[in-house]
């Protein structure tokens, strides 16, 4: 069996504390100036191109760009521009195209239309210098470092971290800066949390289970069941929980696992009530939160350090689901580095 602490992924995963106290640092004048741009503009919404790993940092956005800047935030679609030869008018909107690599040709194209419009653009990538970044008016360096595994880990905090900076030089709040500017240390905390090879171990047979997420941690759903598919080979699904209920409930059954990202904030009631009605049904629920209550209800706890306000979230929470996925992959005797079929770098039309 490979040695895991070995592996690209596991000092990857380890490395973000480093890479996200790195961005905050580098690139808050970027971050500044694009605000500025924004305001000048009078920008009135945000479209955003990603693919993947990055599509999920675009989900993160949507809720946070929308609750903390008032910018209703929609997601491109990309075929319209490199296949349909169709792109619809972006009027007055921030153009975003999110990718590590800066390399897919579809991402490239909305870009390259959106300056063609007149439209504010601005990327986000490891790679300033690629063909997404020279496509952009502003460009955050996520400042990862070489990615080497094939499932992006640091690279996606760093987009979330990156986007919460934005957000933060938009709202001009010092409160949120702060708040934010605690998030590497937090991700220290949560990654020494101890138990998740344990909880691993148990699903070593899971060939199926549900990923569930809401509010801020929609995208967290969708980040864990993709890390699931892409280490494991295990069909997950990701919902929210309000849409769960409706029609896809009737999954469950005896023993059916759920992972349910669950962390304190206002939507947490929601999903302490949406976890009971899974019970009933006698799914076993896998839950990251940071709250004891919540924590008490699960078969096999992912616990969360306590106090990360709930827009920040998601940069914590996704760790122990990252965890989860690579020792479950250990667990089965996956190469984590080498997911069967994939490659780091996908370029779509």
């Amino acid at each position: 069996m490979i040695d895991l602490t070995s592996t690209n992924l596991y000092r990857e995963i380890h490395e973000q504390p480093a890479v996200l106290t790195r961005l905050l640092l580098e690139e808050r004048g970027t971050a500044k100036a694009l605000a500025a741009e924004i305001q000048r503009r009078s920008v009135d919404h945000v479209v955003i191109a990603a693919r993947g790993t990055s599509d999920n940092a675009a989900r993160y956005a949507q809720y946070l760009l929308g609750a903390h800047n008032g910018l209703p935030v929609g997601l491109a679609t990309p075929s319209l521009f490199s296949i349909y030869g169709q792109p619809p008018r972006f009027g007055n909107a921030l153009v975003l195209g999110i990718s590590q690599s800066g390399k897919s040709p579809d991402i490239v194209s909305v870009l390259a239309e959106a300056q063609r419009q007149g439209a504010l653009t601005a990327a986000l990538t490891n790679f300033p210098q690629s063909d997404l970044g020279q496509a952009a008016d502003f460009v955050l360096d996520l400042h990862a470092g070489e990615e080497k595994s094939v499932a992006a880990t640091k690279t996606y905090t760093a987009s979330l971290a990156a986007i919460a900076l934005l957000s933060t030089a938009l709202s001009g709040d010092h409160e949120l800066r702060r708040h934010l500017e605690q998030t590497p240390a937090v991700a220290a905390q949560a990654l020494a949390l101890p138990g998740v090879d344990r909880v691993a171990e148990r699903y070593r047979y899971m060939s199926a289970c549900i990923a569930i997420g809401r509010g801020f941690n929609y995208c967290t759903a969708f980040e864990l069941a993709l890390k699931l598919k892409e280490l494991t080979y295990t069909v997950v699904e990701p919902y929210s929980s309000a849409d769960f209920l409706h029609g896809p409930l009737a999954l469950l059954n005896d023993g059916f696992p759920m992972v349910v990202a669950a962390p304190s904030g206002k939507m947490l009631p929601e999903l302490k009530a949406f976890m009971a009605t899974a019970q009933e049904r006698a799914a076993e629920l896998v839950v990251i939160s940071d709250d004891a209550e919540t924590l008490a209800m699960a078969r096999m706890a992912l616990p969360l350090p306590a106090g990360v306000p709930e827009w920040l979230s998601p940069i914590i929470a996704i760790l122990p689901a990252q965890l989860f996925a690579m020792y479950l992959a250990h667990t089965r005797d996956y190469d984590p580095d080498r997911p069967r079929a994939l490659r780091k770098v996908t370029e779509t039309r």
